[in-house]
């Protein structure tokens, strides 16, 4: 299983505008075939850093992902919102143990 984990930053005046295009794409990844879960969050003590939560079967699954229309459309559309700070990473793991 493939765990993507990061933060990015949209100016506090831009949260509210991307909401929908931050929405699309969720939508639209949670249906693809190999994505177990996928979030975004927006932290609750620092407006404007929205955390990322994404769960993948594969390697495959997430290369599959990043070559959709719908991701080509989120980078595209943030650009519009002066996105910064990405700190994005995967790592690999197994299912886990519940707490």
């Amino acid at each position: 299983m493939i765990l993507v984990i990061g933060t990015f930053r949209l100016p506090a005046s831009s949260v509210e505008a991307a909401g929908p295009l931050m929405a699309s794409v969720i939508a639209a990844t949670r249906a693809e075939d190999g994505c177990l879960a996928y979030a975004y969050s927006h932290d609750v003590l620092d407006a404007g850093l929205v955390h990322v939560t994404e769960k993948w079967r594969d390697r495959a699954a997430l290369e599959a992902h990043f070559q959709t229309p719908h991701m080509a459309a989120l980078l595209e559309g943030l650009k519009a919102f002066a996105v910064s700070d990405f700190d994005i990473r995967t790592f690999e793991s197994d299912e886990g143990t519940p707490l």
